[in-house]
């Protein structure tokens, strides 16, 4: 198994278990210990706190993943490039939170109304301590990911703050904690998993914190430069992904935020194939980069891309299936008024993972400064898109700005790469993935509802995925796929 699998699979293990883990906190605990408005609250406090991170970071996760193999050496010192990034995205951070501080009164009075009373007006300068946790994390992560150390970095995220989040809702299930005492619970878990991937970081004595040296400083305004780029275009991704759930609190209130960052959610499931391979192959492509290795690149890309709607399309054809079940879990009666909002979303959200590594090869490439234009593009139409949808369709309206700019995003990044480096991904495989998909998912529709929750779920989703996945593997739709399988199988025999 080579370094992309081996890693993919550990990572794919964790995000499905931290998948698992979030869907039940979620679906069962939030919806049994918390009203719709903390709900919200803690979806806004999500995004709020992503948004702010990325603008803090300066774009140093990109330059950490482009630049540390020109200054990785021996000694670990790495010409001080882990002391040059470390004072700069301190400056930022303090720059941003400088900016969130005396910005308060502005933030909290758009719009006007009863916002003041929100759960986000009492709990606003929590979100600075989030946002400075998250912001360590995801540098350091960057660097572990750098030197191929991303497992535990992965499990401590996906899994270990989830758990964190399990048992501090379940403490206010069991009223032992109210609602307050859950935020600062959340609080200090972000903090617990910062210092446990810093002291695995010391273990590993990865990274040395010590003078910059000259090769660094020459390089400074060049990667600044790329800094900004790709501030503006991770900032822009986020501001995508989170706009919505904003503006819903802008145009609406944390209630209508609570049912959609509950359904959102839900249909991120579908993302998981693109985080469980992202998380290796980002490094993958900018080592291919190197070398102008675009063979390299496309295979990546191509394999990433079949993979990912594979595996997307039978995660979304289980959910569309298991909607009444759903909504059992829920417990909530008035989400059954949002099933289009849920589909909208998670079309979106098959689109964006269909597209693969399009956008990080992009970034990576000497000609990511193109990504700035695209995504400040793709932030103004998603803003406007929300701007006159919300009003008229609510929730619906924010699903259908999301997916719409997903949409036109993924497209202009294949166009560019297919036209500029004649990289494609594409395939009829595709197409026979659609018509199994709709096949499964019409056969999951129509088998009848058993009076048990439990087996009505299990025989349901079973069945639909071993169908699909026969006749993935008969159909020879992806030799790693079938390679998986085969392993699987040998194993079984030899036992």
């Amino acid at each position: 198994m080579n370094l992309l699998k081996k890693q993919g699979f550990f990572n794919s293990i964790t995000l499905y278990i931290g998948t698992g883990l979030g869907f039940f906190n979620l679906i069962i605990l939030f919806q049994r210990s918390l009203t719709a408005e903390q709900i919200g609250f803690f979806g806004l406090m999500t995004s709020v706190s992503l948004l702010y991170t990325q603008f803090a970071a300066l774009g140093f996760n990109s330059v950490i993943t482009r630049y540390f193999p020109y200054f990785r050496s021996e000694d670990r010192k790495h010409q001080g490039f882990p002391t040059y990034v470390f004072k700069i995205t301190s400056i930022g951070f303090l720059i941003v939170t400088a900016v969130y501080v005396f910005g308060k009164e502005f933030v909290i009075d758009f719009k006007g109304g009863n916002k003041g009373s929100s759960y986000y007006y009492q709990y606003y300068y929590l979100i600075i301590p989030v946002a400075l946790f998250t912001f360590w994390y995801s540098l350091a992560e960057t660097f572990a990911r750098t030197t191929y150390h991303n497992i535990l970095p992965s499990f401590l995220r996906e899994v270990l703050l989830k758990v964190f989040t399990t048992i501090g809702v379940g403490l206010v299930y069991f009223q032992w904690l109210d609602y307050q005492d859950f935020v600062y619970w959340y609080v200090i878990a972000n903090g617990v998993i910062l210092l446990t991937l810093l002291a695995y970081l010391k273990k590993l004595d990865l990274l040395r914190f010590k003078a910059v040296e000259a090769p660094v400083k020459e390089k400074s305004s060049e990667i600044l430069r790329y800094g900004l780029y790709s501030m503006l275009a991770g900032s822009s991704i986020t501001m995508i992904q989170n706009i919505d759930t904003i503006m819903l609190k802008i145009y609406t209130s944390e209630e209508m935020v609570g049912y959609y960052f509950t359904l959102f959610a839900m249909a991120l499931v579908i993302n998981l194939p693109a985080k469980a391979f992202g998380i290796t192959s980002y490094q993958i492509i900018a080592d291919a980069w190197k070398t102008d290795d675009l063979k390299r690149i496309n295979k990546v890309y191509s394999k990433t891309s079949l993979v990912q709607f594979m595996i997307g399309c039978l995660f979304l054809v289980g959910l569309i299936a298991n909607w009444h079940n759903i909504l059992i879990m829920l417990k909530k009666p008035e989400y059954a008024d949002f099933y289009y909002v849920f589909i909208v979303v998670a079309l979106g959200f098959l689109v964006d993972i269909t597209g693969g590594l399009n956008g990080i090869i992009i970034i990576f490439s000497k000609k990511f400064k193109i990504m700035m234009p695209i995504l400040l593009s793709a932030v103004a139409l998603c803003a406007l898109l929300n701007v006159i949808f919300i009003p008229m369709f609510g929730i619906l309206g924010a699903a259908l700005a999301y997916s719409i700019t997903t949409l036109a995003l993924n497209f202009t990044y294949w166009l560019y790469l297919l036209l500029k480096y004649g990289l494609q991904p594409f395939s009829f495989a595709f197409i026979k993935l659609i018509i199994i998909a709709l096949a499964v998912l019409f056969i999951g529709i129509y088998l009848p509802v058993s009076d048990s929750f439990f087996l009505d779920v299990l025989f349901r989703s079973s069945l639909m995925a071993v169908i699909y996945l026969c006749a993935v593997y008969f159909l020879h739709i992806s030799t790693d796929i079938n390679e998986a399988i085969n392993q699987v199988l040998n194993k079984l025999k030899s036992k």
